[in-house]
């Protein structure tokens, strides 16, 4: 009899445990639903309101007084100039780090205090990258208000997230591929480029893919270290004009990016401004999921090409 009641107290416990699990599955699932409804809702009105605006003259025409002649021409330039100098200062820089830190760094208390930091720098507001990259590359370093200031300051406020995340791909490798590989006679370094790197290139690049995304709709440090709000030019072509520029005079030029230019239109009243930064917002969600695209592409095949 004492069996009997102990058996009807585990299942009405087991029959307990699976109403809660039931619960939170669905409590997720509506919390994701919420979430994806929200952008699904902006991002389709977004649509409505700014695809008929989208045409050959919108992508190749400069800002205008004019709504119905105004484009986002040296918007859109200007925000791949300024990711390509982001990408190109941030990722080698953090992926080095990260994996210094993980496979070189010793276990010390210098090593923690810098761990800390580097985890709360991926919390710190951006505008605090703005004020930093004013004092630092605009005047102390002589940078000016150009397209190379405003791809360190990116670069500076997304080097935590790839840190982070490089690190916690390093640390999900199985200790056995290392110490096999230490085994075959190969060195540290030999062991990390042939075996650690491409193993955890997936959650490395997902990490890069999250940072470059936060970076392209960034506008408080742009703003802050002098991006324009009105530009009628794009940055100097190398060995193009008279004189002919030089091969990096295009870092030293005067820029605005694209959520700049969305901001200018929705601060004007005329409804047909609002039209253009519409459209100028979807534009750059669709270079946002190229670019996502584009990292997701590379991260498939990578893993791919992996022999394990």
């Amino acid at each position: 009899m004492l069996e009997s009641q102990d058996l009807q107290a585990i299942r009405a416990l087991i029959a307990k445990a699976k109403r809660w699990d039931a619960f939170f599955g669905v409590l997720g699932i509506l919390s994701l639903m919420v979430g994806v409804l929200t952008f699904s809702a902006l991002f389709v009105d977004m649509a409505i309101q700014g695809i008929p605006r989208l045409d050959g003259n919108f992508f190749i025409n400069f800002p205008s007084r004019r709504a119905e002649n105004a484009g986002i021409l040296s918007a859109w330039v200007g925000t791949v100039l300024v990711m390509f100098v982001t990408a190109l200062a941030a990722v080698p820089l953090g992926v080095a780090a990260g994996v210094y830190l993980e496979e070189y760094a010793p276990k010390n208390w210098m090593t923690d205090i810098i761990e800390i930091n580097i985890t709360n720098l991926a919390g710190v507001p951006s505008i605090v990258y703005g004020l930093l990259a004013l004092g630092l590359f605009v005047y102390q370093f002589g940078f000016g208000q150009s397209i190379l200031s405003a791809g360190l300051t990116l670069a500076l406020l997304i080097l935590p997230v790839v840190i982070v995340a490089t690190r916690e791909s390093i640390r999900a490798i199985p200790q056995m591929i290392r110490e096999g590989s230490y085994a075959c006679g190969a060195t540290n370094w030999q062991t990390v480029r042939d075996h650690i790197l491409p193993y955890s290139s997936a959650g490395i690049l997902t990490g890069i893919i999250i940072g470059m995304a936060r970076a392209i709709g960034e506008t408080a440090p742009i703003i802050t270290i002098g991006a324009l709000t009105f530009i009628a030019f794009l940055p100097n072509a190398p060995f193009a004009g008279d004189p002919p520029a030089g091969l990096f005079d295009w870092l030293f030029s005067p820029f605005t990016v694209m959520p700049i230019q969305m901001f200018n239109w929705t601060s004007r009243p005329e409804a047909a401004f609002q039209v253009n930064a519409a459209a100028a917002g979807f534009v750059l969600v669709l270079m946002t999921l190229l670019m996502n695209g584009a990292a997701i592409w590379l991260r498939y095949h990578l893993r791919k090409n992996i022999k394990w």
